[in-house]
């Protein structure tokens, strides 16, 4: 499956009930419209005591892989509030 815009490949996955391919966050086939379901990957699973807050005492996001908050941006100075 490709971007319609930018022709670039998107990830998908395969439709269980017609086998066609279907952007990988879709809820549902754009060829049948059935609800693909999504096996649960261990690695995907957030564990929440080991988030970082964000050091932003306004900001409700958490510190991502690249050390910056996830809702704002901002980097991480390590005193979070």
């Amino acid at each position: 499956m490709e971007c319609p815009h930018c022709h670039q490949p998107l990830p998908s996955l395969l439709c269980p009930q017609c086998g066609a391919r279907t952007p990988e966050d879709s809820l549902f086939c754009f060829q049948c419209g059935k609800p693909v379901q999504k096996e649960k990957k261990g690695d995907d699973e957030v564990d929440f005591s080991q988030r970082v807050l964000c050091s932003d005492g306004n900001c409700i996001g958490i510190i991502n892989e690249q050390r910056v908050c996830n809702i704002c941006g901002k980097p991480y100075t390590g005193n979070s509030v």
